[in-house]
C-alpha cells in the first residue's frame, strides 16, 4: 500500500481493501518503506473451514513529484535542520553492516 512522505514520518491512518472490506490501519510515526503490518484474521478462510489467516499489508512510501518552488524550499530547509545530505542519524539504513563493525572496533581501542 502506498503512503505519502508525512503520514509515514508523522504517522497516520491507512484504509486496506481485505476481502471482508475495507480496515483501518494505524501508521506508527517514523514508518520505513518496506514495513509490514500483520492483520489478523483479515486474510483467506482455509478451503476445509477453520479460521480465516492473516493478511500482511505491505507499505511503500512515495515521493512526492510535481513540487512548487515554495514547497523544495521547505524540503530544503528541513534536510538542513537535519544536518544536510551527509547525517546518517535521522536515516535508520543508511548505515550498513559494516559501519556497524568498524564503530565496534573503534570504540575496543583504548
Amino acid at each position: 500500500m502506498p503512503i505519502n512522505f508525512v503520514d509515514a514520518a508523522l504517522g497516520g491512518e491507512l484504509e486496506v481493501p481485505t476481502l471482508d472490506g475495507r480496515v483501518k490501519l494505524k501508521i506508527p510515526p517514523e514508518t520505513q518503506t518496506g514495513k509490514l503490518f500483520r492483520l489478523r484474521g483479515k486474510g483467506v478462510k482455509p478451503v476445509r473451514g477453520g479460521a480465516p489467516g492473516d493478511l500482511l499489508c505491505k507499505v511503500v512510501v512515495e515521493t512526492p513529484v510535481k513540487l512548487k518552488e515554495e514547497q523544495k524550499e521547505l524540503l530544503r530547509t528541513f534536510q538542513d535542520s537535519l544536518g544536510g545530505t551527509s547525517s546518517a542519524h535521522h536515516s535508520p539504513k543508511k548505515s550498513g553492516f559494516f559501519d556497524g563493525v568498524k564503530k565496534f572496533f573503534e570504540d575496543m581501542k583504548p
